[in-house]
């Protein structure tokens, strides 16, 4: 009896173990067809364009910190150039399997900055794409060599490349395409491109709210930024449902100012608009537009001399009296189109919707040359600093000083500013305060974060769209 039973014990547990298997076959080929599918539509391709949501990928929404099919301790590198007005920049970044930031040798990020900037080799594009070959070098030294094919490499082209005439860009671009493609590191011809203001705003906010930890958490606790680069100024933030649904509609959507965005589980509101022409660089331009006979109360008296941007240049010559805070301050205005009818509950200077203000709002990052002016009128004392707290009025009080004195007067006060800054400082300091308060509205006693680098785990990263565009790759790749 005990014999019967114990062969019904095994008869049962063969029955079992084929009911089993006959319930995990299925479930395991199931498991293999969803691990072909690729990872993320990023890693989807038409020919050679890569696609991507026109303000931030959304697998890094996905699969950022916590990918499950990462395979430990997996490091992954990305290597960014920013061809900007007023240099070429290359970034060069680390991550970990969970889209973490970690240390290239005994940095969180490898960055080299050198200059003129490539938008300004139009003219001899080849000489162009050699100007970038220090800066190749220097991420090639850095990737190892065991990671470099699958390192990928991007270059974007802000606003200096925007107004190039003809095919000037293009020729330029296309020559740092063959420079990059024969690299070694992955590489798509579509990489290297002119990113759109709304693109770079983007990205700027990403990387501001992803070093100060702030992706995840409520919009009310995200900081704005404004970036003022060379040929344009991006201003981004985080708006309410409510301001969402106000948004001035847009025929099209690629262009729109606010854009859905999925972050660490939250969706976002986010505002972005871009002012072509509105950059420190190409503003001078404006102005110098503007005086027909050559005359300017903007430029320090004795000066005569030309000013050359996009290829143009603009003379340039100084009134008997010299500058005059109150009298570039009106020319400033005229430029900046202050006074245009808006058409929108809120606007910013030319009619534009300024995103409504609100909680995402209060607290602003202002970057780039805003940083660098603060540090040129002694606002801020050393450009050693990675971040300082300003108020725009102290722009204001710098241009009352500034503009009234002479380039050798300049020397001997300021002995470490350059003549090619002394010869545009009061111009420069007038246009940032009335940008800030007069055109984006901003109260002239409210605190602002001047910043360069954000203090990130015992380090220091450049606060600046690069790295933004690197988590948008390495997510998609991983």
């Amino acid at each position: 009896m005990g014999q019967i039973s114990k062969e019904a014990s095994v008869e049962k547990c063969k029955h079992m173990r084929g009911l089993t298997f006959a319930l995990i076959v299925p479930f395991l080929v199931i498991l293999i067809a969803f691990a072909m599918l690729p990872n993320s539509p990023v890693q989807q391709q038409t020919g050679s364009k890569f696609l991507w949501n026109p303000i931030i990928n959304l697998p890094i929404a996905n699969s950022w910190f916590g990918k499950p099919n990462r395979s430990a301790n997996l490091l992954s590198y990305a290597v960014i150039f920013d061809a900007g007005s007023s240099g070429s920049r290359v970034h060069v970044f680390c991550f970990d399997e969970n889209i973490q930031l970690v240390k290239v040798g005994g940095e969180i990020e490898v960055f080299e900055h050198r200059e003129p900037g490539l938008s300004d080799f139009s003219k001899d594009p080849a000489k162009g794409a050699e100007s970038l070959l220090p800066l190749l070098d220097t991420a090639l030294k850095v990737v190892p060599a065991s990671q470099k094919a699958q390192t990928p490499v991007r270059l974007g082209a802000t606003a200096g490349f925007r107004t190039l005439p003809g095919n000037e860009a293009e020729n330029l671009l296309q020559e740092a395409r063959i420079l990059l493609g024969n690299s070694g590191f992955n590489f798509t011809p579509s990489w290297v491109n002119i990113i759109d203001g709304t693109q770079e705003g983007s990205y700027q906010w990403v990387t501001i709210n992803y070093l100060r930890g702030s992706l995840g958490q409520k919009f009310d606790r995200t900081v704005g930024i404004v970036d003022l680069g060379g040929g344009s100024v991006q201003m981004a933030y985080a708006i309410s449902d409510e301001d969402f649904e106000r948004a001035p509609k847009s025929e099209n959507k690629e262009t729109s100012d606010v854009q859905k965005i999925k972050l660490l589980g939250l969706t976002y509101n986010l505002y972005v608009h871009s002012y072509l022409r509105y950059g420190l660089l190409a503003f001078r331009a404006e102005v110098f537009k503007q005086e027909t006979t050559g005359l300017n109360p903007c430029v320090p008296r004795g000066y005569k001399g030309t000013y050359l941007y996009a290829g143009i240049d603009f003379a340039v010559e100084a009134t008997e009296e010299g500058s005059s805070f109150s009298q570039c301050q009106e020319v400033v205005l005229k430029s900046l189109n202050v006074g245009h009818e808006c058409a929108h509950m809120k606007c910013s200077f030319g009619g534009i919707w300024n995103g409504g203000g609100g909680d995402g709002f209060k607290q602003l990052f202002v970057a780039s040359f805003f940083f660098d002016k603060a540090v040129d009128a002694g606002i801020v004392r050393s450009k050693k600093l990675a971040s300082a707290l300003v108020k725009p009025y102290q722009f204001e009080e710098a241009a009352q000083r500034f503009c009234q004195l002479s380039i050798p007067e300049m020397a001997v006060r300021y002995p470490r500013l350059k003549e090619e800054k002394a010869k545009y400082i009061c111009l420069d300091l007038v246009y940032i305060y009335n940008l800030l308060v007069k055109g984006f509205r901003i109260d002239r006693n409210q605190k602002l974060t001047l910043v360069k680098r954000v203090h990130f785990r015992g380090s220091e990263v450049e606060a600046a769209w690069p790295l933004g565009s690197a988590i948008e790759l390495v997510s998609g790749y991983q």
